[in-house]
Order: C-alpha cells, then structure tokens, then sequence
C-alpha cells in the first residue's frame, strides 16, 4: 500500500531508491552527494519519497541521513500519505520517533480514507507506535489547538475512529492503550461499511472475545443499536462467534465497568492502576466462567489475554496482611492520605459500578470504610516480611472469619466475588463504623 519501488526516471534513481531500501547507508550518501536532488525525487507511479521508502522499510539510518538534509518530514506520496503514516503502518518504532523529533505533523490525513497515523497503528496493531503518537499529542500544539480528547477520537472520512479501526481489527492491546487515553467507547461510525456501529458492534463482528471484554469493562453499552437495529450480541450470533454472544447476550449478567468518571482514578499510579485492572479482569472472568457454564459454549484459551489472574492462594503465601474487609485476599493496595489498606478486590468494590452514567463525571471520590477521609491517592504497597507466628496468627484468623462467615450469612462481608452474586451487580457494603478497627490499620493491596 504505497510502500514499494515502481519504475523511476532512471536506472540511477533506481539504483538510488534500491539503496534506500536495502538500508545501504554509504550507497545512498554517495548517491545524494553527487545528485542532491535525489532526496527530492519521487517513484513514478506512486510518487514515493526516499524518506516514505526508508521509514515503510525501518531504514532509521537512512532515514535520519536524508532528514538531515532538512527535507520536508512531512511530504506526501500520491495518496498523500505521510512518512510517519507509513511508519505507523508497519510498525517501525525507531522510524516515527525520528520523524516526530523532525517535526513531522501527526494531524496530516490521506487522501484514502482520510486517515492520520493514529488510525494506521490502530488498525494495523502496532501498540507502540500507537503510544507514541499519543504521547506527542498530549507535549505539542495538538493538545492546545484541537485537545488531546478530540485528537484520540479523530475520525476518517467514513466517521471511524481509531477505536473503531482497532476493534475491527481485533488489536486487543490497541483497543486498551485507546480506551485508557480517552477514546469514545459508544461512538458510532459513520459509513465505515457498517453505519451506526460502535467499537462493541465491530469486535462483535470480528470476534475478538479480547476487545469486547476490555469494551465491556470500559462501559460498553450491549443494548446500543445500530443504523441496522442490531444490538452487538445480534451481530456476533449472525457471525457465529459463540463465545462473544455469551458475553454479549443482554440477559447474561453484566461486568463490572472500570470507574473512569472518578477523578482519581485517571491519575492512579501506574503500578496501582495496572493492579486494579488486572483484578477487575479477574473478577468479570468468574462472572465469564458461570455464563459459559450456562451456555453451549466453552471458554477459549486465552491466547491474548495479557491479564494473568492471581493463584486463590495467593494471600496464603503472601508476606502481605490480610485484607481487615474480607479477610480473605491479601492487602496490596493503600490509600496515600490516611495509610488504610486493603485488598483490590474489595477497593474495586467502592470503585467500581455496573454502568456508566453520564452524569457521573462530577462524582465526589468514594471513602475509606475505616476513617471515612475521602480516596484521592491509591498506591501499591509492598509485602512486609512476617515470621511464622505471625503466619500462624494469620492462619487462624482467615479459618476463624470463613467459619464465621458460612455461620452468619450475608451480614458479613464476602470480598468482591461474593459481593458481585450472580447478576455481577455489587452488593458490597461498608457500615459506617467498623468494631474491629479502632486504630488506623496498614492493609496492603
């Protein structure tokens, strides 16, 4: 698509263009001294820059030696791509940093489908590209002149966002890196062949069970219709993809959705962030594990999950407290203000909700069930080293809270799992006054 030789002027611009990309970085210096125009000169029929073939092909070297020569990072070829469009299409990492240190413009849009180089690495996959296009769009004018939410949610000439492109495309780890910058999860597409379909309807359609968890989990509405009148469940049945119409079906329970509106939560720590993450992961696959169960369908192998869910008896072989809420997970996340602890389970159970309002986004932060101070900071706590009475200790405490749980019912707390029931609806609740606490605790989560 653009990226390869045509037939040039000359055998010596051939020769040239060979040289590029073949990465032959002394043929191509040799080439430029004696002809400076060669930086300038296109192929023929797809009017290819030297800078297009050497950033399509990951030629770095040549690239920065033609850059050097203060060439137009930004020139464009007959579709009137970009170098950096390319290198996001391909995925040549080193290539796009170069060309955006060079001051290559990430706003262009080809004249294909109207897209810019956030949508390339979106739809080819290239997460890391990806990353880096949206951190130059959060350090340069782009985020004062358009704003970096408006940028994420750019869309082509069929009213396709990057999003969508990518949930198309089953990029999981793209649909991720999106979702967590911002992206519209409910958007609707324009003509993109499929008009009025969200990111859901589209995973759906590919049948990424990877892409339409991570939709779910960020708020995807399963009932949105299409211009079709179809709902996404109604489109992964007609594509025969089992597993994502279990998920899809709307009489299945719901998952718990990532908290996004809360303020604190879009500037946790990234250790902290990527630990509630992977526990709400966790969560909604036992809520999967029952709707599977309930179905003719099994639960495939995770062949691109990238949440690796933690062992049941993690909190037995932990050096971590135990969490004071559940006493059954260990603690590993605390709130920075006040120091309480507690496990990820039950922090996600103040956090999180089933569905997202739109209302919500003025919402206060929730409050620690110990001093009721309001949660502004999550931090993950390190381990502490305990000797064997302490384990021991810690052992008949969790054997002593479960006997005790079974014997009272639901007046006590459960943890998250519990708590979600069958309908994936959190039923956890914290009373205003905890008999058990009576000086602040270290609970790590």
């Amino acid at each position: 698509m653009g990226q390869g030789l045509s037939c040039s002027g000359s055998s010596y611009d051939h020769d040239f263009f060979a040289a590029v990309q073949g990465g032959n970085l002394g043929a191509v210096e040799t080439s430029i001294r004696s002809d400076p125009s060669l930086v300038s000169r296109t192929t023929i029929y797809d009017r290819l820059s030297a800078l297009h073939i050497a950033a399509a092909n990951g030629r770095v070297e040549v690239l920065s030696a033609i850059l050097d020569r203060s060439i137009n990072p930004d020139v464009v070829n007959r579709y009137k791509q970009t170098p950096l469009m390319l290198a996001a299409m391909h995925g040549k990492l080193a290539c796009a940093q170069k060309l955006v240190e060079a001051g290559a413009n990430i706003l262009m849009f080809d004249s294909l489908n109207g897209r810019t180089c956030l949508h390339y690495a979106a739809y080819y996959g290239h997460s890391d590209c990806l990353q880096l296009i949206l951190s130059v769009a959060q350090s340069t004018a782009v985020a004062d002149s358009w704003g970096f939410a408006r940028f994420v949610n750019v869309r082509d000439g069929n009213g396709a966002t990057p999003l969508h492109l990518a949930a198309r495309q089953a990029q999981p780890q793209c649909v991720h890196i999106l979702l967590d910058n911002g992206a519209l999860v409910s958007a609707v597409t324009g003509g993109y062949g499929y008009p009025g379909s969200t990111p859901l309807h589209l995973a759906a359609r590919s049948g990424s069970l990877d892409c339409v968890r991570k939709l779910l989990a960020w708020g995807a509405d399963r009932l949105q219709r299409d211009s079709l009148g179809r709902i996404p469940y109604n489109v992964a049945v007609k594509r025969n993809h089992g597993a994502c119409a279990a998920l899809l079906n709307p009489s299945a329970a719901e998952p718990l959705v990532w908290p996004s509106p809360l303020k604190f939560i879009s500037e946790l720590d990234p250790d902290a962030k990527a630990l509630l993450e992977a526990t709400l992961m966790e969560a909604n696959r036992e809520r999967e594990k029952k709707i599977f169960k309930e179905t003719s369908y099994s639960l495939p192998s995770p062949t691109h999950s990238d949440e690796a869910a933690p062992d049941d008896n993690a909190a037995e072989e932990s050096d971590s407290e135990l969490c004071y809420i559940c006493f059954d997970q260990a603690c590993n996340i605390g709130i920075q203000e006040c120091g309480h602890q507690m496990c990820a389970h039950c922090m996600l159970a103040l956090c999180c909700h089933n569905k997202r309002n739109s209302i919500s986004l003025c919402l206060s932060s929730p409050t620690c069930p110990f001093c009721r101070s309001s949660i502004s900071r999550l931090v993950v706590v390190k381990a502490k080293v305990k000797d064997e009475g302490d384990e021991e200790t810690i052992s008949k405490l969790r054997k002593s809270w479960r006997f005790k749980n079974s014997s009272e019912g639901s007046s006590s707390f459960k943890g998250l799992s519990s708590a979600m029931g069958s309908s994936g609806k959190m039923n956890l609740a914290i009373p205003d006054t905890i008999d058990m606490v009576d000086k602040p605790l270290e609970v790590h989560l």
